[in-house]
């Protein structure tokens, strides 16, 4: 077992409420896609609402009723870049622009977390703003320029 695992987190601000014609396509298919998460090679953990299916419910930021977040933990990048990229999930990536806006900051970071470890949606935001920042580093990243997990055992790590 890996001593660290890899937490990430995408926001993203959706052009119609959840209910709407225009966000059907993308409600109609969350079943689909979380459970290719669940099942995929290397997933360890995503966030979800009360509801317990999906984390649609849940708001990132008090006053914007639109912006949706999405977190998640995997074995490595390799295992999340293989889900992203390489699973029904592609499609849906590819037709985000009919559902979301383009936001203009960074909108997902990754980094890594003690094996065990659930972010909160609190730390899940908090490296979105370093990321915005700061830019990629260790502490923030995404899949262009990833870094390796921290030398030594998860007792020895900080967070910020």
């Amino acid at each position: 077992m890996n001593d660290f695992h890899l937490a990430q987190v995408n926001v993203g601000r959706i052009l119609a409420p959840l209910d709407s014609p225009q966000l059907s396509g993308f409600v109609a298919h969350l079943p689909e896609i979380n459970a290719a998460a669940d099942q995929a090679p290397g997933f360890v953990w995503r966030m979800v609402d009360d509801g317990g299916a999906d984390s649609t419910d849940l708001r990132p930021e008090d006053d914007d009723d639109m912006l949706l977040i999405n977190c998640s933990v995997w074995e490595s990048v390799e295992a999340l870049q293989d889900y992203t990229y390489r699973s029904a999930h592609l499609k849906m990536l590819a037709r985000r622009r009919e559902w979301f806006e383009r936001l203009a900051e960074f909108h997902h970071a990754m980094w890594w977390v003690p094996a065990g470890h659930r972010p909160t949606m609190v730390e899940a935001m908090a490296r979105i703003a370093l990321i915005r920042t700061n830019g990629e580093g260790p502490d923030a990243f995404t899949f262009r320029s990833p870094h390796p997990p921290p030398a030594g055992r998860p007792a020895d790590s900080v967070t910020p």
